[in-house]
């Protein structure tokens, strides 16, 4: 068994490697590539793909795992090497399915994708980006076609970035959501669309300011200048390329210092999730998200949960104060602060919704991609649907296609299936976060000092150092006891709303 665990062990390598490159590209075209590139990185990324695609459909890879699968019966589940095993033989047989032409097409529909979207987004006109969606949905439906089994054509498509989960545990779930959120909303948000963060965060202000007070709070919370790097992007995101490289971006408003702030929480999030799989799982192709939902659930935390808490805001005011050099209302204080920024208003562009409406915005995308999939909506009815949608869903009107369809670049990278992970990050995070003050009931006097360090270790403990050896469902068991539920979502906004005076006590 020694040889052959070898063996697989110098495949996984190889495939880390390869999803590294890809990602480094990916990193690189969103952030520093001259934009006339496109055409040539979405022929790089086409090449890259084919030769990722066959060291994973090598039927060599196959029969490895058939020589290990009855040596490893009685060995610890749990074990490094089981898992490996397990995962590899997962992605080995969906790999399969998937004939080289299609899988390059694929990665480069989705470079190309991209770039239509960047310059569609830039015009406001939905026609520039229209044909390069419909071929996205193409693609998707001849990549589903190869799935027959499937229940439901949009499992496939949601199984790429959550693993085993199906549209029929989905739909429920976010209804139920739904359900609990629209009251919420009636309830707290004002007639009219206000200013994100009730305007606190109002500018101008000059983007080196802003890096500066955004590196000050990330440095405070376990940024690693070493090992991270911030840059700006169209479209915040975060990259881990492995251990001792973790990127992260953020987008400066000069005239909401927000954006910045609570687009590198989130990123941060992500990074730290990325950047603290445990030693022994790098280049096993272990060292990765367990899903996307479980990455969502860090970011979201770090933003939302820790970022919009009360103990954060006592602690990074002062700090602002000092780094932004004036700006901030000087009679803000830290329960100001704590109010503005959970305040409820109904907004058009969901990174820049509040925590009580932002799910409902991913609801609307989630829908519309079924109904894409299914067939029971044309890609050319896609912007009045979704302007329909938002009046109905978010009492809101959209006056144009950028601030409407063409606000996120998500379905010009070809991520169709990836909207749902965002609800559910923020449904797993409440659970963990529920876990988390159980086990560190002294949680907020740290965050109100600046220690961030007890938070960081029960999450690299109980959830980061796992990578992908447990999927959504058995990390959350394992962690909470619990399947996934949207009421512990429910109660703790419900809470936090209270505590602003949103919400009356008694509601």
């Amino acid at each position: 068994m020694g040889d052959d665990l070898a063996q697989l062990r110098v495949r996984a390598a190889e495939l880390a490697d390869l999803h590294g490159v890809t990602g480094l590209l990916h990193w690189d075209q969103h952030t520093t590539m001259p934009p006339a590139g496109g055409a040539t990185r979405a022929e790089r990324l086409a090449t890259l793909d084919a030769v990722t695609h066959a060291r994973l459909t090598d039927p060599a890879l196959g029969r490895l795992l058939d020589a290990l699968e009855p040596r490893l019966r009685d060995e610890d589940p749990d074990s490094n090497d089981v898992r490996l095993a397990r995962r590899l033989r997962r992605d080995h047989e969906k790999a399969v399915r998937i004939p080289a032409e299609l899988s390059a097409e694929l990665t480069r529909a989705a470079s190309l994708g991209q770039e239509a979207w960047l310059d569609a987004h830039q015009a406001g006109d939905f026609g520039r980006f229209r044909d390069a969606l419909e071929r996205q949905v193409e693609l998707r439906h001849r990549y589903v076609a190869l799935f027959g089994e499937a229940e439901h054509p949009y499992d496939v498509l949601l199984d790429d970035y959550e693993p085993g989960m199906r549209t029929a545990e989905v739909v429920p779930v976010l209804a139920e959501l739904r359900d609990g959120l629209v009251p919420l909303v009636q309830a707290t948000a004002g007639p009219d669309e206000e200013p994100r963060n009730a305007g606190v965060f109002a500018g101008p202000w000059d983007v080196a300011t802003q890096r500066h007070a955004v590196l000050d709070v990330l440095g405070a919370i376990g940024y690693d200048p070493d090992a991270w790097r911030l840059d700006p992007a169209p479209h915040p995101f975060a990259m881990g390329m492995g251990p001792g490289d973790t990127r992260i971006t953020t987008r400066y408003d000069e005239h909401d210092f927000g954006m910045a702030l609570y687009s590198v929480l989130h990123e941060f999030g992500h990074g730290l999730y990325d950047a603290r799989h445990a030693p022994e799982l790098a280049r096993t192709t272990l060292d990765a998200p367990a899903s996307l939902a479980v990455h969502e659930s860090q970011s979201r935390m770090w933003e939302n949960l820790v970022g919009r808490g009360r103990p954060f805001c006592v602690w990074v005011l002062p700090r602002l104060r000092e780094t932004l050099g004036g700006g901030l209302p000087p009679g803000l204080d830290a329960d100001g602060l704590f109010r503005a920024v959970n305040a409820v208003s109904r907004s058009l562009i969901r990174v820049e919704a509040d925590e009580t409406t932002y799910n409902l915005h991913v609801v609307l995308r989630f829908e519309l991609e079924l109904a894409l999939i299914d067939g029971t909506l044309a890609v050319d009815d896609l912007p009045a649907a979704w302007n329909a949608r938002m009046l109905s869903d978010l009492g809101v009107e959209v006056a144009d296609d950028r601030e409407g369809v063409l606000q996120d670049i998500h379905w010009g990278m070809g991520a169709i299936g990836y909207f749902a992970t965002y609800t559910l990050g923020n449904l797993v995070a409440a659970q963990l976060w529920r876990r988390l003050r159980a086990d560190v009931p002294d949680l907020d006097a740290a965050i109100e000092t600046g220690d961030f360090a007890p938070l960081r270790e029960w999450l690299g403990e109980h959830v980061h150092r796992h990578g992908r050896k447990f999927d959504t469902r058995e990390l959350l068991a394992r962690v909470t006891g619990e399947g996934l539920s949207p009421q512990p979502f429910l109660g703790y906004l419900r809470a936090k709303l209270k505590d602003t005076g949103a919400l009356p006590p008694g509601a």
